[in-house]
């Protein structure tokens, strides 16, 4: 039998027949242990699985047993930790990610974005940011809120200007979300649970605070979870993140998963082109008159210098 992983505490699960939501437990057979390689998760939310009954009905007395895990469409995939060569899947099968951001508590780390911006490109995860918190600083700093939406819309992406507390934003939000299944991610403190909340108020996510010692956000999400939502479709809300790692990329493909990039780098000169010394360069020509943010250029040098690292 067929079903959906929906839920990851780590090495007990819960699987769903989506698009029936009916929940049941399920654990791991040994030899699927490793299949994952690297990762260090080799089951996440969104897996297609084959389960077994270990009885006449799953409960947590005699949970199903997970035999196989089915190949994936997509996934989301992170480095773990600094320089570590294991990596962790978020979540698989997406039909979309949804990134939230905040300008400030927390403050905004453009690199960490784009970094998972270009994963998704890689694993062709649809993604979409969502401005959280515009409540805070709509009036107290418009500049900076024009300068982010200017940044990642002319780079191709939709940003949607949201607050789970008036609500702004969240219509459009809904509407993406009313069908399949949608990643909620970002780092800790962006208000992710509290999106959630507002998407579908039947729902009662953990949320935290943030810590006004460091203005960072306290991890409150210990797992990964998928919700059913009233309009339809399906939301994995996951703990928020401090450092996204790229994984298996080569310095020279880089580029290709910035949109904007690619739109001028076949004018190059020299192919393969990385963008930071040859003549005749499109992409720096690029640069310099505008047409690529130079946050966004310096996220990319930031990228080829990290690749350096794990060589």
């Amino acid at each position: 039998m067929e079903a959906i992983v929906v839920r990851n505490a780590g090495s007990h699960f819960e699987l769903s027949a989506l698009p029936q939501w009916k929940p049941f437990p399920a654990v791991l057979r040994g030899k699927v242990r490793l299949v994952g390689g690297k990762s260090t998760n080799p089951v996440a939310v969104g897996d297609r699985v084959v389960y077994e009954l270990d009885g006449p009905v799953a409960d947590e007395q005699h949970p199903a047993v997970i035999k196989e895990i089915l190949p994936r469409s997509n996934y989301l995939i992170r480095r773990s930790t600094n320089l570590s060569r294991e990596c962790h899947v978020i979540a698989s099968n997406l039909d979309r990610a949804v990134i939230v951001v905040s300008l400030y508590f927390p403050e905004i780390k453009l690199p960490f974005l784009d970094r998972i911006l270009v994963t998704c490109e890689v694993y062709k995860v649809p993604v979409t940011i969502v401005l959280n918190k515009m409540d805070m600083y709509r009036d107290a700093d418009p500049e900076s809120v024009e300068a982010f939406c200017s940044i990642y819309r002319n780079a191709g992406y939709e940003v949607i200007q949201a607050s789970a507390v008036t609500g702004e934003g969240i219509d459009r939000l809904r509407e993406l979300c009313s069908t399949g299944v949608n990643l909620l991610s970002g780092e800790s403190g962006v208000g992710k649970s509290s999106i959630v909340k507002a998407l579908d108020p039947s729902l009662n996510p953990r949320t935290g605070n943030i810590s006004e010692t460091h203005l960072q956000g306290r991890h409150t999400t210990s797992l990964y979870e998928m919700y059913p939502l009233a309009c339809g479709g399906f939301i994995i809300d996951t703990p928020g993140l401090r450092g996204f790692g790229l994984v298996d990329l080569e310095k020279e493909e880089i580029g290709k998963y910035f949109p904007e990039m690619l739109r001028v780098a076949d004018e190059c000169r020299f192919v393969p082109c990385t963008h930071t010394h040859e003549p005749g360069c499109a992409v720096k020509a690029a640069l310099d008159r505008g047409e690529i943010s130079h946050d966004r250029y310096n996220s990319y040098l930031g990228m080829l210098e990290e690749d350096k690292k794990f060589r």
